[in-house]
């Protein structure tokens, strides 16, 4: 039968290196979570000035004064 202590020793080391996984996770996790905001910050941002690129475009080819057609056209 293996000595207690040793399994002792064992379980110990397996606990701590569960609870540092669990913290790189949860760091990994905050890590995500602030990128996938930035990401959908600057995908909002992309596609305002993609609209004034767009509408910008419009009114050099068409110097008249006309409106662009609305989005959905």
């Amino acid at each position: 039968m293996p000595d207690l202590s040793r399994l002792t020793e064992r379980l110990d080391a397996l606990e701590t290196l569960i609870a540092h996984r669990d913290g790189t996770i949860d760091d990994l996790n905050d890590v995500v979570t602030k990128q996938w905001t930035a990401m959908e910050a600057l995908s909002a941002r992309i596609e305002r000035l993609e609209a004034t690129l767009e509408a910008l475009s419009y009114r050099l080819e068409n110097p008249e004064g006309e409106e662009p057609p609305p989005p959905h056209y």
